[in-house]
């Protein structure tokens, strides 16, 4: 069985995949959600610590000792190939995840590896 991540671990996890799928060549941004396009009308503060995770990643996981599942929503540039850069964002967190995801102690099975899904919901 593994540890679960705690809440602010799962947030931690997800602004680490943020921050590599923004540094993806291709990706203009995260798509927004809805606290981020009402920011322009809200007072600007500096991000709280365990603030919630940027809205273009979302990490689940069904069972505690099932696999990842990854959901990433990118706004890519327009220049850029949409199938390149999906898979290139596929590619780098499937990378990433390898290396921040804690491997089993030697007498558990190994995990499943973790399922990655990347949209792109716009160009820019």
């Amino acid at each position: 069985m593994t540890v679960p991540l705690t809440s602010s671990a799962r947030t931690a996890l997800a602004e680490k995949v943020a921050a590599t799928v923004e540094s993806v060549p291709g990706v203009a941004f995260l798509r927004p959600g809805l606290a981020d396009r009402l920011r322009s009308t809200l007072p600007r503060s500096a991000p709280a610590a365990g603030a919630a995770p940027a809205a273009g990643v979302r990490l689940t996981r069904p069972r505690e000792d099932g696999p990842w599942h990854v959901e990433i929503h990118v706004v890519a540039l327009r220049q850029a190939r949409t199938v390149e850069v999906a898979r290139a964002v596929r590619d780098a967190v499937e990378r990433r995840l390898a290396v921040l995801l804690p491997a089993p102690a030697a007498a558990l099975p190994a995990p499943t590896a973790p399922t990655v899904t990347v949209t792109v919901t716009g160009l820019v």
